[in-house]
Parts: C-alpha cells; sequence; structure tokens
C-alpha cells in the first residue's frame, strides 16, 4: 500500500508537470502547479511517516515520567514521527498560498488586459502592441 501511494504521487508531478508546460490555457497552468505544489507537500509528509508495525502498540507516543528510563526513552523514538517535515510542510502551505493569490492577480490582470488567458494570443497580441509603440 506505501508503495502503491508513492507511485501514485509519482505519477500526479508528472501529470502535474506537463499541464504546467504544455497547456496554453493561464488558468489551466495555475491548477496544475496548485496540484504539483500539494504532491510536493505530500512527499514531505511521507518523508516523516513511519510505516505501523503489527507488534507496536496503538498508542500515543507520550512521555509521562520526568526522568525517562532508557527503555522508554527507546519506546518513545519508535512509535513518534519527525516533527520537523510537519512544520515545513505547513510553512510550504501558507507560502504555496500566498503564491497561488499573487498569481491568480497576475492571471485576472492580464486576462483583464488582453481579453484571453491563451499564452499564445497574449504573445501576439503583446508583439503587436511593442511594434505599434515602436512605430
Amino acid at each position: 500500500m506505501f508503495m502503491l501511494t508513492v507511485i501514485s504521487l509519482y505519477f500526479n508531478v508528472a501529470i502535474s508537470l506537463y499541464g504546467v508546460v504544455s497547456k496554453i490555457n493561464l488558468v489551466k497552468k495555475l491548477i496544475a502547479l496548485t496540484i504539483f505544489q500539494d504532491t510536493v507537500n505530500m512527499f514531505t509528509i511521507l518523508v516523516g511517516y513511519k510505516l505501523w508495525r503489527p507488534g507496536l502498540l496503538l498508542q500515543p507516543p507520550v512521555l509521562t515520567d520526568l526522568s525517562p528510563t532508557p527503555e522508554t526513552l527507546k519506546e518513545f523514538v519508535e512509535r513518534s514521527v519527525d516533527p520537523l517535515p510537519q512544520a515545513f510542510v505547513l510553512t510550504a502551505i501558507v507560502i504555496g498560498l500566498a503564491v497561488t493569490l499573487f498569481l491568480t492577480t497576475i492571471v485576472l490582470h492580464v486576462s483583464y488586459h488582453f481579453k484571453t488567458v491563451n499564452v499564445d494570443e497574449i504573445g501576439r497580441a503583446k508583439r503587436v502592441y511593442i511594434h505599434e509603440e515602436a512605430v
């Protein structure tokens, strides 16, 4: 099951990068970029994930003693997950939201100015606009 998740995330990265590179609609590029950001966040969570083992009890990793024994510390480390990837993902979600909103604003302004979100049409209109200014 874990391997299937990893394979599906790789497939998701490939599809989203394909969407960012090949689509000519700016909204579709933005959607593909958002999917890519979410997939990278999932990969980061998988880095800190620990697989459940049948011998491991389903209890949360909590230290109840102020001076734990080495056995208690070993059990705590076996049960707990790394919190650093989770903190990175929370930060990446906030930054990703800000970038997505910024790019959405740019797409809205481009669509208002050029009356289209097609990259090819924007390029042609931009060349005509620059050529008319030069003359």
